[in-house]
């Protein structure tokens, strides 16, 4: 099929029937941006910065308040009404750099479903302990409900003095506020701090005072990915991801954060650590000629050229045995129509100048999504938008090698249909979003050249990439996709830009064993890019958002449905 694009009716005029104010908070958030850091206030340093929201296990009932400071902050805590809720500390040293970054946790219990609620956070040596920080949120619906709730990756920091960051990073922030959603899911690469090795938890800082402008007032639900792996910071690099942000548990001993699921209304939301899984090696890397020189206060030696952070199969089958648990779990209740996963890898992704698609996570995952009927499956990583078709089963013999065209076995997602109606029954196949459209400076919205007919061609990683000597003495480089397919998959894709946000409406029916529907809204930043994708001219970071697609998702609801779990065939080709 070939590339698309589109445009329809501007999100001004959508804010403007809505009252909705995102110039306000995008220019709020550029301001932040702008003075490169927050500073502590006048009277100490634990004064409440980079302030955002978790669901807590139980969304309806349970949110989590988090922050951090520049110093420790004495009794940090949060109040809601004539509650004082006392915050956890986390800490730790950044391996790289060694400064120490504190962070606190307020886990909120005892709320009411669907209820809206005013909170302040402080601590006894806050700068603004006169005016202390206060913001507003509102619990999740119990039961069948209808709600709304956006999602992108990839976002990176309006900073322009990190690698990866750009402007637009700002508007994104503010484009989530402009569309009020209950929650926002962020699909990994998060702020790109593992390529500012010197500066990590500057970076880091830089990323949560921008997102503080929605992730304040409401939840903001991550996913990690390869960029959240550094050098120095914990067994799998996730330090810095794990201090920050206090998720849901997944009940596996050692591995809290990493994974995690949670549930709104008639919707089963499914978290996952791809790194885990997938084959390509893309985390924190030393290409040299030299080593990475750690700060001297860290203690830690250098890290030769060569070296890589490659955690595939840390997990030893823990994070997917824990899946195919969740998943029937949720499949044999008869008061969850819906499962959405998140990830920040790809299974389903075309783009040639990105990553593409990975063989791990079809390998491990795309057959339980297929026996559990995971309706929706929301990636990044590539940093672009692509839809795919439903997709059950995989087509054999459908790959071959990047290098000598031999065969290559790269179980293909099989298309159940490949008729672009805008209506899909997810009962039937899994779609596939990416999603990396959030705010980086690296747009991967080329696709290359189609295969005869139109087709759009797909890399796909088969095996390891690791490091490898690049030609120059001492100097390393990672090898693209080892293999290639014909994308039968695929549905749409937007050519004309990297940026954008996915906006999803749930609707819950009405009727026992009725119909549910999801109704999906992709908006695309145009002109945004750093170099124009048509023309090769500059672009320039803006608010404009406009439509570029609307489809719907159908299934039926599960309260009148037996359920059986389905196989992941094979189809000869």
């Amino acid at each position: 099929m070939p590339d698309d694009s589109g445009s329809g009716l501007s999100r001004r005029q959508v804010l403007a029937a809505s009252g909705t104010g995102l110039l306000a908070a995008t220019t709020a958030a550029q301001a932040r941006a702008a003075s490169g850091r927050l500073r502590p206030g006048p009277h100490g340093d634990g004064t409440p910065e980079q302030i955002h929201l978790t669901w807590g296990d139980d969304p309806a009932r349970s949110v989590v308040v988090s922050w951090a400071s520049a110093g420790q902050a004495a009794r940090p805590r949060v109040r809601i009404g004539q509650r004082v809720i006392p915050a956890e500390e986390r800490a730790y040293t950044d391996g790289l750099n060694g400064t120490t970054v504190w962070t606190y946790h307020a886990r909120v219990h005892g709320l009411r479903p669907g209820a809206t609620y005013g909170y302040a956070v402080t601590a006894d040596n806050d700068g603004n302990s006169a005016d202390p920080f206060s913001a507003t949120f509102t619990s999740a619906p119990e039961g069948r409900a209808a709600f709304r709730f956006t999602s992108f990756g990839d976002l990176a920091t309006p900073n322009t003095s990190w690698v990866l960051s750009y402007g637009q990073s700002a508007y994104a922030v503010g484009a989530v506020e402009s569309f009020q959603p209950l929650f926002h899911l962020l699909n990994g690469g998060l702020c790109y701090a593992g390529l500012n090795p010197a500066a990590q938890p500057q970076v880091w800082r830089d990323f949560g005072n921008n997102n503080q402008a929605s992730a304040a007032n409401r939840p903001w639900m991550p996913v990690p990915g390869n960029h959240e792996i550094e050098f120095g910071n914990g067994p799998q690099g996730f330090a810095s991801y794990l201090t920050r942000y206090a998720l849901p548990h997944n009940g596996t001993p050692g591995l809290a954060g990493r994974w995690y699921s949670f549930r709104i209304g008639a919707v089963l939301f499914v978290a996952l650590s791809a790194d885990d899984v997938v084959y390509q090696d893309a985390g924190a890397f030393v290409a040299g000629p030299g080593p990475l020189a750690p700060a001297p206060s860290t203690g830690n030696p250098p890290i030769p050229a060569g070296t890589s952070l490659y955690v595939h199969g840390y997990s030893g089958g823990a994070q997917t045995r824990w899946l195919e648990t969740t998943l029937a779990t949720a499949r044999r209740d008869a008061s969850i129509d819906w499962i959405i996963a998140q990830m920040h890898q790809c299974a389903c992704s075309s783009s040639l100048d990105g990553n593409g698609s990975d063989l791990g996570i079809r390998e491990e995952w795309l057959p339980l999504f297929d026996r559990y009927e995971v309706d929706l499956v929301l990636c990044g990583h590539d940093h672009d938008y692509e839809r795919s078709f439903p997709v059950r089963g995989f087509d054999i013999g459908a790959g071959t090698d990047a290098g000598t065209a031999a065969p290559a076995d790269t179980r293909r997602p099989h298309p159940v249909t490949t008729v672009d109606s805008g209506v899909f029954d997810t009962s039937q196949g899994t779609v596939h979003l990416i999603l990396g459209c959030g705010g980086t400076n690296a747009n991967l919205d080329a696709y290359g050249l189609d295969a005869a007919g139109g087709l759009p061609r797909a890399k796909v990683f088969t095996r390891a990439n690791r490091p490898v000597p690049a030609g120059t003495p001492g100097v390393y480089a990672r090898p693209g996709a080892d293999a290639v397919e014909d994308a039968t998959w695929s549905a749409r894709r937007d050519t004309s830009t990297g940026y954008g946000i996915a906006v999803f409406d749930v609707n819950p029916g009405t009727e026992a064993g009725g119909q549910t529907s999801i109704t999906v809204t992709h908006y695309h930043a145009v002109g945004a890019d750093p170099v124009n994708p048509a023309t090769g001219q500059p672009g320039a970071p803006t608010d404009d958002y406009t439509v570029f697609e609307t489809f719907t998702l159908i299934r039926p609801r599960s309260d009148g449905r037996r359920w059986h779990a389905k196989q992941s065939s094979a189809v000869v080709l």
